[in-house]
């Protein structure tokens, strides 16, 4: 790839990009001048990346190949370079079309993949659009493909564009982010991302269309209802989601009599359904000459004819399962109705992104949401599963470098934080080894070897390597032992007796424990610091204290352990041996059903 020096800052031919084209396209240079490590851009939909590719494409000396999943993709992004007269090729099956040699290469994955060794020639730039679907697995066509190209030049730059740089299966995308913080990513198939824009920013400066988020109070599906799997995930296969929408007929007619009415003045609808047979159910309602379904299943020559007659407005509704969240550019659409549920914030704005794109007589877009899961669209996304309904968005400062982290949260009236669920502070630090992730854990499990915090979840400690007890394992080793007591914390309560804390911890049951610190040793010092001290405030406000008399403000703020177990000793003295914070795991905790 061709690297233009800081002086050399060019002029497009035949277009002119956005402001925030070029600072995309001025970022990728960048970063390539100073690294080989894989680049992640993150754009909205509807920002226009195939205008940052054709760019792209159009300065690279060396050559190109460019990747898509759908044939859509591969046709939008050649169109674009084609049109400046550069050299560009196409490899789809889908489009009918086997070039090899050009100078850019526009391919869809499933037609190079199976095919990669016809590629001999090595290449400078790979570029992969919508790279969030490229999965950790070795063995996908999108890894093969990589590993090919890396195996003839080992220094081949590597560019991913997305609007949702999350997978709900693995998370982040990236490990590390241009703003200044770490992701919670460590097997992330790209290494940064050096450019995002955020979608508020599109909508202010005129080049998305506004949205209308409507409140549909007349009927909702209440998608919470479904059932949770063992390991915590919403059961949210097909047989469970028809299985909630089946029962509820009259909602599902009630909306789609609302969307017909809410749309009358509108010029394209897109529904989005949870299921195949959820979807035939909505077609039934609207109107019969003016509707049509795409699903995974409708034929490829079938799904390009009810398009085309869609983005001709020959239909004015077009209901779909999955297929239309990406890859799919309809300007005229002006009304979103979401009938299923959206598992992330990201593909909630991608759904919502179908609508936003600029058309003429487009004066807004209807976004009408029937889940009853309160996404915001302009929130940012925080890449862990929103713990219940109730929480919201919160900023918490590290202790140790004073980065604000964003996590899913709780507020009080006033606006004070009550908890959080975060983890590890995200802030990016230098360090004598270079630029590493801060190291202050929020909340933490402590090797019994070193004393060194870990992750709760880890099973070796990071510092020494000595293998961690689960916590599920102790409590079922506690459970199972005669001479054991396991109590279930409801709450506790702490006072000064002399130069002792003594702390009494209560089940729902009205059970107690009972445990005292003695302030007169070091050990009993350091030891309610590393359990109680370091933890305050969900480990926002660690306080280190040195005498009784420091503790005495801090009594009723205490945290509480999520089980404490004890041992019997002779005259049926009960000792404390684990206290459990932060437990997520099978086991049931107090106050929960």
């Amino acid at each position: 790839m061709r690297i233009i020096k800081n002086q050399d800052i060019y002029t497009p031919h035949m277009y002119t990009l956005r402001n925030y084209q070029q600072e995309a396209v001025n970022a990728t240079l960048s970063h390539f001048r100073e690294s080989d490590d894989s680049a992640v851009i993150v754009l909205p939909t509807g920002a226009g990346k195939s205008l940052v590719i054709a760019e792209l494409g159009r300065l690279a000396r060396g050559k190109v190949v460019c990747l898509a999943h759908v044939k859509e993709l591969v046709e939008q992004n050649h169109s674009k370079l084609a049109a400046l007269g550069v050299e560009t090729g196409v490899f789809s099956a889908g489009l009918g079309q086997r070039e090899l040699s050009k100078k850019t290469t526009f391919a869809s994955v499933q037609s190079l993949a199976p095919n990669i060794e016809l590629f001999s020639d090595p290449i400078s730039l790979l570029i992969v659009d919508e790279c969030h679907r490229i999965s950790n697995n070795n063995e996908s066509q999108y890894q093969k493909v990589i590993e090919h190209f890396q195996s003839l030049n080992p220094r081949v730059r590597i560019l991913g564009l997305t609007a949702t740089p999350y997978r709900l299966d693995a998370g982040w995308i990236y490990k590390k982010h241009y703003w200044g913080f770490y992701r919670d990513a460590p097997k992330a198939c790209f290494e940064k991302c050096i450019y995002e824009l955020p979608l508020r920013r599109l909508v202010t400066d005129g080049y998305l269309t506004k949205p209308i988020v409507y409140d549909a109070a007349i009927e909702q599906y209440d998608f919470s209802a479904l059932s949770e799997s063992l390991d915590g995930e919403t059961d949210s296969t097909d047989l469970a989601l028809n299985k909630l929408v089946s029962k509820h007929p009259r909602v599902t007619k009630a909306i789609c009599e609302q969307i017909i009415e809410l749309s009358k003045n509108r010029l394209g609808v897109m529904v989005f359904a949870a299921t195949r047979e959820h979807a035939t159910e909505i077609l039934s309602y609207l109107p019969e000459s003016d509707s049509a379904l795409i699903t995974g299943e409708t034929a490829s020559k079938e799904r390009d004819k009810i398009i085309a007659k869609f983005k001709q407005k020959q239909l004015k509704f077009l209901v779909n399962v999955s297929v239309l969240t990406t890859g799919f550019d309809a300007p005229h659409v002006d009304v979103i109705a979401i009938l299923r549920p959206t598992e992330s914030v990201s593909l909630y704005q991608q759904i919502v992104g179908r609508g936003l794109r600029l058309s003429d007589h487009k004066k807004d877009c209807l976004i009408l949401d029937y889940t009853h899961q309160g996404y915001d669209l302009y929130q940012p996304e925080i890449g862990t599963k929103k713990p219940n309904p109730h929480v919201k968005l919160v900023q918490v400062a590290c202790p140790q470098c004073e980065f604000q982290n964003l996590f899913w949260g709780k507020k009080n009236a006033e606006g004070d934080i009550l908890e959080h669920y975060g983890r590890r502070c995200q802030a990016i630090v230098e360090t004598l080894d270079g630029e590493l992730q801060c190291d202050y854990r929020f909340v933490f499990k402590r090797c019994p070897q070193c004393n060194e915090e870990n992750d709760i979840a880890a099973r070796n400690c990071a510092h020494c390597q000595h293998k961690l007890i689960d916590p599920d394992d102790i409590l079922r080793k506690a459970l199972n032992l005669k001479d054991h007591k396991v109590l279930r914390c409801q709450a506790s309560s702490a006072v000064i007796e002399g130069s002792k804390v003594r702390i009494t911890y209560h089940d729902e049951d009205g059970e107690t424990l009972v445990e005292s610190f003695e302030f007169k040793t070091k050990k009993a010092i350091k030891r309610f610091n590393d359990e109680f001290g370091r933890r305050l405030g969900k480990g926002s406000v660690p306080v280190t204290f040195d005498t009784i008399s420091d503790v005495t403000p801090f009594l009723d703020y205490l945290p509480t352990p999520d089980f404490v177990i004890a041992k019997k000793q002779k005259g049926s003295f009960w000792q404390i041996t684990e206290r459990l914070f932060d437990y997520a795991g099978p086991y049931r905790k107090a106050n929960e059903l």
